[in-house]
């Protein structure tokens, strides 16, 4: 992986280009679709930042393979506007909790694509409580399993198909920088994510795969109201500096950045598109 550099030296800056061994590489990336002939798989694809990311994924020449729990409508629609900018989408159910349906669901895409270039692992679930005495065993199990196990085992399974250049894109949260009294158990995950972010890029750096982050701020997605009570919706978003929500489509490019070659020289890194909340990277 490592390239070293003849032994060279220059009396005085700024220095010349010209006498440089080798010339910097300059040349902007391709103007053409960006993912042309590699294939995705993203977790939670049905809707909210999974949606928009299947989609930009799509606008930019990927094929898609998209895991959801039940949302077959939710699903069925993602699928139907992936179609529309020409890619292949494979709709995949189930439970990713489980160990043998992770497994299974990335031999489903090796069978369909016989590859896989981008792994997005990106479904979560949050169930807020006032006090840590409220949370159940059972809980704090499933939200673990949801959210963090479910990483281990999808990378596991896609690993022996992934090669040099692909891409392991996680999704954190502003939680994990600034916590969440409300979300004890699911800040907690999203910290945890960071930190496997962080320690699973140093592992694979070698092989050329690259694992990075996203940390989104209030987005608002399909989980949000499923969380929330009406009142807290209402104010949903409004206390970041720039006072409302962010929705999908401001997100998706984050990871759109992360799967190209614009990110060739990012590992173990955490991009954070939260509304101009200032967080530790």
């Amino acid at each position: 992986m490592s390239e070293s550099l003849p032994p060279q030296h220059q009396s005085h800056q700024p220095g010349s280009e010209a006498a440089m061994d080798p010339a910097p590489d300059h040349a902007p990336p391709s103007t053409g679709p960006r993912l042309a002939g590699k294939v995705a798989l993203i977790t939670g694809g049905d809707s909210g930042i999974g949606r928009a990311v299947a989609l930009a994924y799509a606008q930019q020449g990927a094929s898609l393979a998209l895991v959801y729990l039940d949302e077959h409508e939710d699903a069925k629609e993602t699928q139907r506007l992936v179609r529309e900018y020409g890619a292949r989408c494979l709709l995949l159910p189930g439970d990713i909790t489980g160990h043998d349906f992770c497994t299974a669901t990335v031999q489903a895409v090796i069978d369909e694509y016989q590859r896989l270039d981008i792994l997005v692992n990106n479904a979560a679930q949050q169930y807020p409580q006032t006090s840590i005495e409220d949370i159940s065993p059972q809980q704090l199990e499933h939200t673990f399993r949801t959210n963090v196990f479910s990483m281990f085992y999808m990378i596991r399974a896609a690993l022996p198909f992934m090669h040099a250049g692909a891409r392991i894109i996680n999704t954190a949260s502003v939680t994990a920088y600034r916590g969440s009294k409300h979300l004890l158990d699911y800040a907690a995950t999203k910290g945890a994510i960071v930190a496997f972010t962080r320690s699973l890029a140093q592992q694979l750096v070698e092989k050329g795969i690259h694992v990075n982050a996203v940390a989104p701020g209030p987005i608002w997605t399909p989980l949000i109201p499923s969380s929330f009570s009406a009142e807290e919706v209402e104010k949903f978003g409004t206390n970041v500096p720039m006072g409302r929500p962010g929705q999908p489509d401001e997100v998706a490019p984050a990871y759109v950045f992360l799967a190209t070659e614009g990110a060739s020289y990012m590992t173990g890194q955490v991009l954070h598109p939260n509304g101009g909340e200032i967080v530790n990277s």
